[in-house]
């Protein structure tokens, strides 16, 4: 692996003030993200690490904004983060904020990022108004609206063509992906979003498995059966939707091959997890066992370091 330093140097970052910055959103990564980390650190070219540090970086900043507080609170919030980064990104001045800075100078080096950045924003209006969805139309709708924006910031740096709209097969692998991803977030926090308030198990499932939303909230072991039997439902769809984010890895240049399958391989693991737990998840939380994720991330790494020997 690539130290960090060379990294930098390797995506042409040499200025100082801009390497501080990108160092910042490396740490704050790091810390919140340790496993996308280590993949991204492993298992990708290391002219990448920088701007899918800086992007990763800038979606959470986002998503901590608008995470709690009153819709109202959050909505306003959005509002002036997006006119914050619209300025960073269209004005000569060089923004103070290092998160921001860090994503100008990404936007500058991969331009097509700014039209993913502003969908991305443009979509967080879905997420700083969320309190749960009524149906399945309205998680759907929230998939294309923000989960998939948000994934692109991302993903477009592996993309074939990364200013592809949404009939391209790669767009259509992530947004097949980023659903199964959703939906096996949404059931392995579902404990953590019930005291929250909000859960994103659609309120006609609920209602056709007997359940209420207080009944989660409550904890109340009574519901456990009937959550099970929900539970393993929902992670059949999500099941099939990672299903067809398989054909990914086939779609980008070798080099990004690992890093894919290494993300697909554990979210597996962790609708794995999500299964064994079933009505349990009301109490815990549900995650893939460390030494299986580990065993992905070493087999990927040697596929990657072969990969680039036969790049050379």
């Amino acid at each position: 692996m690539s130290s960090w330093s060379t990294a930098l140097t390797k995506a042409g970052i040499t200025d100082p003030r801009l390497r501080r910055a990108y160092d910042a959103q490396r740490r704050l990564v790091r810390r919140f993200a340790p496993h996308e980390y280590t993949a991204v650190r492993l298992l990708l070219p290391a002219e990448l690490h920088p701007p899918a540090v800086a992007a990763v970086a800038y979606m959470h900043a986002t998503d901590e904004l608008i995470d709690t507080g009153d819709v109202d609170v959050r909505t306003a919030t959005l509002a002036s983060w997006d006119a914050e980064t619209t300025t960073a990104l269209e004005r000569r001045e060089l923004p103070a904020n290092h998160t921001l800075l860090a994503l100008r100078d990404t936007t500058g080096r991969h331009p097509y990022l700014a039209t993913r950045v502003r969908a991305f924003l443009d979509g967080a209006t879905v997420e700083a108004s969320w309190t749960g969805f009524a149906t399945e139309a309205d998680f759907q709708a929230y998939v294309d609206s923000y989960a998939l924006p948000a994934l692109m910031l991302t993903a477009s740096l592996l993309a074939p063509d990364p200013d592809a709209g949404p009939g391209d097969p790669y767009v259509q692998g992530c947004r097949a992906l980023i659903e199964g991803l959703q939906r096996a977030d949404f059931l392995a926090d579902l404990a953590e979003d019930a005291e929250d308030g909000r859960i994103g198990i659609p309120e006609d499932e609920l209602v056709r498995h007997g359940l209420k939303f207080e009944d989660l909230r409550s904890r109340s072991e009574a519901c456990e059966p009937a959550l099970g039997r929900l539970v393993l439902e929902q992670a059949d769809l999500a099941e099939a939707t990672l299903t067809e984010g398989r054909k990914l890895p086939a779609l980008v240049a070798p080099g990004y091959r690992p890093f894919l399958d290494a993300l697909i391989a554990v979210q597996e693991l962790r609708l794995r997890a999500v299964r064994r737990e079933g009505g349990r998840l009301l109490r815990r939380g549900a995650s893939p066992a460390a030494p299986a994720s580990l065993r992905v991330l070493v087999r990927q790494y040697c596929r990657a370091r072969a990969e680039r020997r036969r790049a050379r």
